[in-house]
């Protein structure tokens, strides 16, 4: 791979749409003018740019202060900010072989920029005396909070490291980069590769709108007049709990599960050993055990044994349900005249037999009533109700698919506040999962810069004209990610790097996870929840079966996440050496835990991107539990004020969690919100699970 990015072929800089000023709306990206061969060397620009604002503040004779050392940093790097938020939205939601040849250079190129600024001595020196003497500087709380945490970013980075140390660190930062994108390619080949075709007689148990998406997603593949069911999970999940074709089911499983892992061009295996060799020897450079004691002491949990500590107390009660739940699963079977043990690819079928038969509930029933059009407005109605934030469709800004969606968003007064993506339906080009990112973050540094922000789902399109219903959990997702979105949107900080989601990694699940809370109230199904076809309102005794169901199964959901958040613990607080063989040590770590064979983890390791395309998640997936300790909890503050959208309520936690961003100590936010810290057992008092905690 060439040292310098190739542009050759590039055109004029002054025909590049990513290095001109933006003539279109609010600024945002021109997307219809950006082509693939544009972005090299607008990276390189950026690049050179940003060497330059950063080497300018490293030589500045004058002595270091705020504003010519941490303010300047934070002024540095605008352009390649500006090119790299639409270079990765098109990567993550619409890519094509171009885009992703691309990746692969840009990813190695990007570490080969950051690792001499993170790790520049002169630099850190500057920043390291203005944090010895931070008490006598006369700092905001904000701008305390930011140079804090700049001095500890360069400090993990290994700016304090002696030069051989930083020349290893350095070359693992750039191999780890390589590794990750490789990681997410070889999982976006196995999802797009594999499908499995309907024909008439394979459709048996599943519902009329599922086909129907089948259908339209076999269109969009230039496959007219044909059903396919593919490996996106917003696909998998409803054909295993609906599908009574057993066979197909278990074909269907296993390629999901195999994904990745399917000794092919796209095997991650390897890749897994290295990134986690990789790793343990960063951290050793750094002065940890393990990679999990180095990425944990920077976050809320601090230690991998507070982490373990939360994962095993929610795990013995969840695994004592999951137990009891699999032995009514496999009696049921039994009383069908079934001749087989209980599957993994059997479990989500008959857990639905089970709900219809103890609650008399299944999604089909809700999901006519689940539009997704109308689960936007009520996402959009909870936060105007809470926040006084309105929302507008908007058809003059530019978008990366037909499909994409914008709205702007303006606050009480009505002034404008931000604009709001949705990109909600699957396809080839997009990655699987559902996510929220930005396209520009909100800052006040120089004037007020309003965020653009996206949230991208992995949905069923409706066909034929009909509108796309969700299911319960896709209706849960659509919140989920608009509270992410919330985050950035409403984020009211100075500094760039203190924006919106710039938070501990198990501290920013909070705003995503206690948005949930709103989408399940009898309140808010009650007005927008309606049929597709009639109009009319989800009837009061089916919203009633729906709200008994809720708890249903989550023995069943718990130990899948548990389980795969302990096996990203037991990968980097063990020895690289332990995993060698990561299919070895995923069965070792499973039989330790107990965990049942008819459970399969969330994640297996080959497709866990969440730790694995990147670092992000890596030793923190256990990020949404601990946030939901607080989610479940902050709930809490609107039931005892009896009221869900209370007014003083919701403007503590605007106050205090969304519009915060990272300005503050996230224990300290928290506190400040809910008057005292979260109470553990709201976690699995919502789940259903504190009952069967075994006495002490």
């Amino acid at each position: 791979m060439s040292e310098t990015l190739q542009t050759a072929a590039a055109p004029e800089a002054g025909a590049n749409p990513l290095l001109k000023p933006w003539q279109t709306p609010f600024e945002t990206p021109p997307f219809a003018e950006i082509e693939p061969e544009h972005f090299l060397p607008a990276f390189e620009q950026a690049f050179a740019d940003h060497a330059a604002e950063i080497a300018a503040i490293t030589h500045d004779p004058t002595l270091p202060d705020f504003a010519n050392t941490i303010t300047a940093l934070e002024r540095s790097g605008k352009l390649l900010s500006k090119v790299a938020a639409v270079f990765y939205d098109l990567v993550s939601a619409h890519s094509n072989p171009a885009i992703l040849e691309i990746d692969k250079e840009v990813s190695l190129r990007m570490a080969r920029h950051w690792n001499p600024i993170m790790m520049n001595a002169v630099l850190f020196g500057r920043i390291a005396m203005l944090h010895e003497k931070r008490a006598a500087l006369a700092l905001t709380a904000e701008q305390t909070r930011l140079l804090e945490r700049t001095y500890t970013n360069f400090y993990r980075a290994g700016a304090g490291l002696d030069e051989v140390a930083k020349k290893r660190r350095a070359e693992i930062n750039e191999r780890l980069a390589q590794l990750g994108t490789s990681f997410s390619h070889h999982l976006l080949g196995d999802e797009q590769d594999w499908f499995m075709e309907l024909g008439d007689d394979d459709t048996a148990g599943l519902p009329e709108a599922f086909v129907a998406a089948a259908r339209a997603t076999a269109e969009e593949r230039g496959m007219a007049g044909k059903a396919i069911v593919t490996l996106s999970r917003s696909s998998v999940e409803p054909f295993l709990k609906g599908s009574s074709r057993r066979d197909l089911r278990e074909k269907l499983f296993k390629a999901f599960t195999a994904r990745g892992d399917n000794g092919n061009a796209n095997d991650n295996n390897a890749t897994v050993v290295e990134i986690l060799a990789l790793r343990e020897e960063a951290a050793k450079i750094m002065g940890f055990p393990t990679y999990a004691a180095y990425r944990l002491e920077d976050s809320m949990a601090k230690t991998p044994e507070a982490v373990r500590g939360l994962l095993e107390r929610v795990w013995k009660p969840a695994r004592t349900r999951a137990l009891a739940d699999r032995d009514a699963l496999q009696e049921l079977i039994t009383e069908e005249g079934g001749n087989f043990s209980l599957a993994p690819w059997d479990w989500r079928y008959y857990a639905e037999k089970l709900r219809q038969r103890r609650a008399d509930f299944d999604d089909a029933a809700i999901k006519p009533y689940l539009v997704l059009d109308h689960m936007i407005e009520a996402a959009f109605d909870c936060a105007t109700r809470l926040f006084g934030i309105t929302f507008s469709e908007r058809k003059d800004i530019p978008v990366w698919h037909p499909d994409v969606r914008v709205w702007e968003v303006r606050d009480a007064d009505g002034k404008h506040k931000a604009l709001f993506y949705g990109d909600y339906f699957a396809r080839p080009s997009k990655r699987s999962g559902a996510w929220m990112t930005s396209l520009r973050d909100q800052q006040k540094l120089d004037g007020e810069i309003a965020p653009l922000i996206i949230n991208v789902c992995n949905f069923a399109k409706g066909a034929g004209g009909e509108p796309s219903l969700l299911s319960p959990d896709d209706a849960r997702t659509l919140f989920h990610e608009f509270g992410h979105g919330l985050h950035g949107m409403l984020s009211n900080v100075t500094y760039p790097s203190l924006s919106g989601t710039s938070v501990f990694t198990d501290f920013v699940e909070l705003p995503s996870q206690l948005y949930e809370h709103w989408q399940e109230q009898p309140q808010v199904l009650r007005q927008f929840a309606k049929h597709y076809q009639t109009g009319e309102p989800l009837p009061d005794d089916l919203l009633a079966r729906f709200l008994a169901a809720r708890k249903f199964n989550q023995g069943f959901a718990t130990v899948e996440f548990v389980s795969s958040a302990l096996i990203d613990l037991e990968f980097h607080t063990q020895p690289a050496e332990a995993s060698r063989d990561v299919s070895a040590f995923e069965k070792a770590e499973l039989e330790k835990i107990g965990m049942p064979a008819e459970i399969a983890l969330r994640h297996r390791p080959t497709q866990f991107g969440h730790i694995f395309s990147g670092d992000h998640y890596a030793s923190g997936y256990y990020s949404y539990m601990w946030s939901e300790v607080m989610d479940a909890d902050a709930f809490g503050a609107f039931e005892e004020a009896g009221d869900i959208f209370d007014p003083a309520t919701a403007k503590r936690l605007h106050d205090d969690i969304y519009s915060s961003g990272g300005s503050r100590e996230p224990e300290e936010a928290y506190v400040a919100f809910r008057g005292r810290e979260p109470e553990a057992d709201a976690l699995l008092r919502r789940r259903g699970l504190l009952e069967a905690t075994p006495a002490a």
